[in-house]
């Protein structure tokens, strides 16, 4: 055998043995926990929260990037906030087994667009931002946002609207659902407005702190 081909063979040799000739990174661990969902932004009562409105405790793997993105798109739309903007998904947490799922989106809103007094019979007003409702399929929560990454918010503050919504849900209407998927958009919803800087996190306090409004 030459001495070129002798090379070429304990290359390969050794391309086998450490990584497959796939290069010599190691695969990203799957990201199947309720703390790993959404980009990581749930605390660990959001994430508790999560595994009880889906019954689970493994997810399917779940993406990154999330959080940069829906971010990114916020401070974009803000110039064109005097109408309703996109929604920009934050993530979507599944259960491995099971046909439900959680989404979590957001995006800029127009005044006219809180929900005050008038909202769904199973939806229940909290004092929490600038306003919030929570039911047994879907929560919302409001804030307003002065930050740096977004010119003009100073003057006109950045309406954000978040909510999370189930692809279909046969929970109960009781103040344990209600305050757990209000647990989950908090956590979500604060991650966001610090990622943006938000002045005073908008508004939201560190934990959730449930005060319903009288209806």
């Amino acid at each position: 055998m030459t001495r070129a081909l002798k090379g070429a063979a304990a290359g390969l040799a050794v391309c086998f043995s450490v990584t497959a000739c796939g290069g010599d990174e190691t695969p990203e661990p799957k990201r199947v926990m309720a703390s790993q969902q959404c980009d990581g932004t749930l605390s660990p009562e959001a994430a508790r929260a999560l595994e009880t409105v889906l019954n689970t405790k493994k997810f399917d793997d779940a993406p990154t990037g999330g959080l940069e993105r829906t971010t990114d798109e916020l401070v974009q739309d803000y110039p064109e906030s005097w109408r309703r903007t996109p929604r920009h998904s934050l993530c979507r947490a599944s259960p491995a087994t099971g046909s439900d799922a959680v989404k979590i989106d957001f995006r800029l809103h127009r005044e006219a667009d809180l929900p005050g007094d008038e909202h769904a019979a199973d939806m229940h007003a909290y004092d929490m931002g600038v306003d919030a409702l929570s039911g047994p399929r879907m929560a919302e929560l409001y804030v307003r946002c002065v930050s740096p990454r977004i010119d003009g918010s100073g003057d006109r503050p950045a309406r954000i609207r978040g909510g999370l919504t189930f692809l279909r849900s046969k929970l109960p209407d009781t103040v344990p659902i209600r305050e757990a998927n209000l647990t989950i958009l908090h956590s979500a919803a604060l991650a966001v407005v610090r990622k943006l800087g938000c002045e005073n996190d908008a508004g939201l306090t560190e934990k959730p702190v449930f005060r319903p409004k009288r209806e």
